[in-house]
């Protein structure tokens, strides 16, 4: 039985003591059918005047650190260890999953609509209705459209014709942006990809996870062995929420540890908090995340 293990370390640096406030992360990963948790360890410095751990309204895992006094330095680990058992791909399992309808948004059933109805909305501006054109164009004008195709053709698309570009700074770029640039960072190509796919009224959510790309695969997935990467979520009546990454092409979970789903990709970021001191204080960044493979059994031994 193999499992992976994950460190995943952020650490501030600061040139005289600050004051933090309240942060929030979001390392744990996401149980499910794919993937069961063995081990999760949190390690914060300096020390915490409290920790909460709780589930927010999507069943994602969020950790709240308070802190007092100060310090020059503060840096959150998190260690984990998990069973990873991708799904069969969307292209091989659901061959029948349906048509899109002729020329028409889709719509879901009274059942599912009403809690789908955030994932449909869109967050944001197109006055020109370039997004919603660009969608189209992935549509038969005459006669049904096959989901399978349909949604295979979009992340193929983003892949083929887009360029990976990391971006420094934390500035989010407009799905607008992303389509007239043909640029941008797996985040950008994941909110484009969610927006165009809303204008044709399928429920997609923002996903972010941990990537893992084993020795010898041949994967080229940009975001590289073992850091965080986004994704989509696409829901289908007959299949359920099916993943697609469009920066590399791939539909389907392999390799991939899901952490937090979101509506809106605010909603999932790993780590977010607030510190008080004067700008120059502010020193830097350092991040480090690994992603390795071993027998489960030497994981549970490793942790205790």
């Amino acid at each position: 039985m193999s499992a992976l293990s994950v460190r995943h370390l952020t650490r501030y640096r600061y040139r005289n003591p600050v004051v933090f406030g309240e942060h929030r992360m979001m390392f744990r990963p996401r149980e499910g059918c794919d993937q069961c948790l063995l081990t999760f360890k949190l390690v914060v410095t300096p020390v915490t005047a409290q920790i909460r751990h709780i589930q927010d309204v999507l069943g994602n895992w969020v950790d709240i650190a308070k802190f007092t006094g100060r310090s020059t330095e503060l840096s959150f680990e998190a260690r984990f260890t998990l069973e990873h058992s991708p799904l069969v791909s969307f292209t091989d399992a659901y061959t029948d999953a349906g048509d899109f309808p002729d020329g028409k948004t889709f719509l879901y059933n009274n059942d599912d609509f009403p809690d789908l109805l955030q994932a449909i909305q869109l967050l944001h501006s197109d006055p020109d209705g370039q997004i919603a054109k660009w969608a189209r164009r992935f549509v038969r004008p005459i006669g049904e459209t096959s989901w399978q195709h349909l949604l295979s053709d979009v992340t193929h698309a983003i892949h083929a014709e887009f360029t990976y570009s990391k971006r420094l700074g934390s500035g989010l770029q407009t799905p607008v942006q992303t389509l007239e640039s043909r640029r941008g960072t797996c985040h950008d190509f994941a909110v484009l990809m969610m927006e165009a796919l809303r204008t044709l009224g399928l429920a997609s959510q923002f996903v972010s996870r941990y990537v893992h790309s084993p020795e010898g695969t041949g994967s080229d997935n940009l975001g590289g062995d073992g850091h965080t990467h986004a994704l989509v979520w696409v829901y289908l009546p007959q299949c359920g929420w099916v993943e697609f990454d469009p920066i590399n092409g791939i539909v389907g979970n392999t390799d991939l540890i899901p952490v937090a789903v979101a509506r809106d990709p605010r909603q999932a970021m790993q780590l977010h908090g607030a510190w008080i001191g004067f700008p120059t204080d502010y020193l830097g960044m350092d991040v480090e995340v690994d992603v390795t493979e071993f027998e489960a059994e030497a994981a549970l031994a490793a942790f205790g």
